[in-house]
């Protein structure tokens, strides 16, 4: 499964990118899988997503929790909350 991943603000910074596409196995299904697949083995990524419950998702432009399905040619937004003031 292809997907294209953006990442926003702390999220880019740490990574060091703003987007790209990624192929997947058959075994990630989920945003949570997505976190863990790119996690695994690469400690940059770790460390961006160490924290998820400090994360938004957003899965071809809707908001979503990391249970959230997904399907080949998707756009994953991840970003921390927008706060302001």
């Amino acid at each position: 499964m292809k997907i294209e991943l953006l990442y926003f603000a702390n999220v880019r910074e740490t990574i060091g990118r703003g987007a790209e596409t990624r192929t997947f196995g058959d075994d990630v299904k989920t945003v949570a899988d997505v976190l863990k697949a790119l996690g695994d083995g690469n400690d940059t990524y770790a460390a961006a997503f160490a924290r998820p419950e400090g994360l938004r998702f957003a899965l071809d432009q809707m908001f979503v929790g990391v249970d959230a399905r997904l399907r080949d040619g998707a756009e994953l937004g991840i970003f921390p909350p927008v706060t302001g003031g």
